[in-house]
């Protein structure tokens, strides 16, 4: 289980996030959704060791993260940015080596190259593999992220808004992947996205920020309603049930 524990960040003496406190465990997706500004970023950059908190924890089975060095760290999550790198002459597969990093003493082993290659069968990556980074899709190149975070085989996957910058078809295909994944039970993952109707869709329970702060968690059924949408985002918005899942219809902007 990965535990987010009464956690605070302050840029300075500015108050970014405080009281951030949720749970996930394996098999299971807990989504971060809030505005622009809620901290979602910031919980994610806490999460993968980018930045310390200033107060709290995060323990994974057990395990307090914020002891871990990197190394450590890179064995239990698996981090997929939002942007791939670029104006690197690297090829996909040479990319997806990087996620063994925490695992190689000295060179890349026959079982290194074998993990890599299995990854990138899985994620239905093979015919990419000696292709170019920077000649990819948006699609393409977000996959190639998440089997570099799945080369590091870790207990978590933690993604930035995953499905940005993607269009439709890409972003159901990104995140049907993640699903498929964690149902296996392999891993558990924390997504930070902006779409409540793909959140809604995946997660299996959402964490609410607004102003740095919970404002509410729990399964999307209960959690996404119009008086929420409104508290939050300020937007009024239509919303109903479609295939036991709620489906969110914005309407206007409260000025």
């Amino acid at each position: 289980m990965l535990e987010i524990i009464d956690l605070a960040f302050h840029y300075g003496s500015l108050r970014v996030l405080g009281g951030i406190a949720a749970s996930v465990h394996r098999g299971k997706i807990l989504c971060i959704a809030g505005p622009n500004g809620a901290g979602k970023t910031t919980l994610i950059r806490c999460l993968t060791g980018i930045i310390k908190p200033s107060k709290g924890s995060i323990v994974i089975d057990g395990a307090d993260v914020l002891r871990m060095k990197r190394r450590e760290l890179a064995t239990h999550v698996g981090y997929v940015p939002q942007h791939r790198p670029t104006g690197f002459p690297m090829t996909v597969f040479e990319t997806v080596m990087m996620g063994r990093r925490p695992h190689v003493a000295w060179r890349p082993s026959a079982r290194d190259m074998e993990r890599a290659a299995d990854v990138l069968r899985e994620l239905n990556l093979e015919e990419y593999a000696m292709k170019d980074v920077d000649r990819l899709s948006g699609g393409q190149a977000q996959k190639m992220m998440l089997a570099r975070a799945l080369a590091q085989e870790p207990s978590f996957l933690v993604l930035d808004e995953p499905t940005s910058s993607l269009d439709l078809c890409c972003q159901l295909e990104v995140m049907e992947t993640v699903g498929e994944l964690v149902r296996s039970g392999r891993m558990g993952a924390v997504v930070a996205m902006h779409d409540l109707n793909l959140a809604a869709r995946f997660a299996d329970e959402i964490l609410l920020l607004k102003d740095g702060g919970v404002f509410a968690k729990g399964k999307p059924g209960e959690l996404i309603a119009p008086e929420t949408i409104r508290e939050v985002y300020r937007v009024d918005a239509d919303v109903r049930m479609e295939n036991g899942q709620p489906w969110v219809q914005p309407l206007r902007c409260i000025r």
